[in-house]
């Protein structure tokens, strides 16, 4: 190997160490408001009487803290590591990686100051008004011209399956922010959606449950094809189940939208094709939990000595546990019961932290000693890494449980009625009854937002002893990049 070849790794690990580093500290910040709005829950004094604390306003900025900046730069991360890793080639241009780093960076700073403000656009999970929503777009459409142009230099003639998932991701996502987003601007501060009605609220839910089945659920299954087989060191179980899989999930998941509408405006029939839909999509998701885990076949002795390993595991039976519960909840007769309650809380939370964090945070540990040169696994602490997967189980099992035992309570209470038909419970009473839910769920919420300061602080002291050994001569700065 050559001086120059030396001096010029072959691939680009810059970005991806960026988005790892981004990952970690937007995961703190969406995690640290998401436990002050569970505390404000249980006790509303702590909004301070301040508009910009209220629960409204900072609601959105937790949903798309944890969603865009915490788990799309692990997306992103992942995404950019795995298709240079896996196609044998550097990303097609450092300068628009860096773009792309620095452009979604731009989009969550934005949204840390105009959501807090009260400058929305009023839909979940597609808040930001329409000038961010465009510079999305174009940051959107550079990531993905980085990504689909370094598949089209890669070395590899095969197309690994981790990279189909990230391309349906990339693909699927665009075509649903451009399309929910059109609007008609008033100012630069306002704009107002031009559906209206019912159709506004199809569009805005065929939006939103795909942001869960694209940004949430295709994209992370896309690392865990990549991270699950090389933590375990093992071959995946079915490569033929996960090409499956994958037809199976994308070709399903955009028609499920409608159960979030039961009971609404929207045609009955509509309403039924949505729980329809779920109900099948159920196959497809419990294929690729299964294939995911059988993947340990042989190989679950690593359970016991590798907490990285455990994140990747655990993550899949949250995964498996939430969408089954989804499928559930999409059944008229249920869902009668349990929507509008915490009930539905429960289940965003078994998936977000249960398979979204938890995921992201065992594939960060691999990423972080590689990205310093370091052996796999190689952290300042592997003791902290299993106290973290502790931390960040026993508060996600409190956050769920909680909220699915308020939840019942509610959907129970609610509709509970005396023999001569009037409301047996009042709304006021309901909520007395769930203050302990709220308080368990604060509990929660703080305990698995302890695990990721110490996570932050393991990476913090590993790449302080990377530098030490950079300082003594231990290590070469090409060892490191290598």
């Amino acid at each position: 190997m050559t001086s120059n070849q030396l001096s010029q790794p072959v691939y680009n690990y810059k970005v991806v160490h960026q988005f790892a580093l981004a990952t970690v500290f937007w995961g703190i910040i969406g995690m640290a408001v998401g436990v002050l709005i569970a505390a404000q829950l249980a006790w509303p004094v702590l909004n301070f009487d301040t508009a910009w604390l209220s629960y409204g306003r900072l609601r959105p900025l937790h949903t798309n803290g944890v969603i865009f900046a915490f788990g799309g730069s692990a997306l992103m991360a992942c995404s950019l590591f795995i298709v240079q890793r896996t196609c044998g080639a550097r990303l097609i241009s450092d300068r628009l990686a860096s773009f792309v780093f620095w452009g979604w960076q731009t989009i969550i700073v934005l949204a840390v100051i105009t959501l807090p403000m009260g400058m929305t656009t009023s839909k979940e999970y597609a808040e930001l008004e329409w000038p961010i929503s465009i510079l999305i777009a174009v940051v959107w459409v550079a990531y993905a011209i980085l990504f689909f142009g370094t598949i089209m230099k890669r070395q590899q003639k095969h197309i690994y399956v981790a990279n189909w998932f990230f391309a349906a991701f990339i693909i699927a996502v665009a075509i649903l922010h451009i399309v929910n987003n059109l609007a008609v601007p008033v100012t630069l501060t306002k704009s107002y959606s031009i559906y209206a009605g019912t159709v506004d609220a199809m569009v805005q839910w065929w939006w939103g449950h795909n942001a869960v089945g694209f940004f949430l659920t295709a994209g992370f299954l896309g690392i865990m094809y990549y991270f699950v087989p090389k933590q375990a060191g093992r071959p995946i179980y079915s490569y033929r189940l996960s090409v499956v899989h994958f037809w199976a999930l994308i070709a399903i998941y955009v028609w499920a939208g409608p159960h979030h509408l039961h009971y609404s405006a929207l045609p009955d029939w509509t309403q039924n094709l949505g729980m329809a839909m779920s109900l099948i999509l159920l196959a497809p998701s419990w294929g690729g939990m299964i294939n995911g885990i059988m993947t340990l076949s042989g190989a679950w002795d690593k359970l016991r000595t590798d907490p990285i390993l455990k994140f990747l595991v655990v993550s899949l039976s949250f995964y498996g546990m939430s969408t089954f519960e989804g499928p559930m909840l999409s059944i008229k007769s249920v869902n009668a019961l349990s929507h509008m309650t915490d009930w539905t809380v429960g289940h965003v939370h078994a998936g977000a932290l249960g398979w979204v964090a938890m995921i992201s945070i065992g594939a960060t540990y691999h990423l972080i000693p590689l990205l310093y040169g370091r052996k796999p696994g190689e952290m300042f602490s592997i003791k902290l890494i299993d106290l973290h997967f502790w931390l960040a189980t026993i508060g996600t099992v409190l956050y769920i449980v909680s909220m699915w035992v308020n939840g019942l309570m509610q959907g129970l209470m609610w509709r509970a009625v005396n023999n001569d038909g009037t409301l047996t419970y009042s709304f006021v009473e309901t909520v007395i009854a769930s203050y302990p839910g709220y308080v368990v769920r604060f509990i929660g919420g703080g305990i698995f937002l302890s695990g990721m300061l110490i996570m932050a602080w393991n990476i913090w002291k590993t790449w302080q002893i990377t530098r030490e050994e950079l300082a003594s001569g231990k290590i070469t700065q090409q060892e490191a990049l290598a």
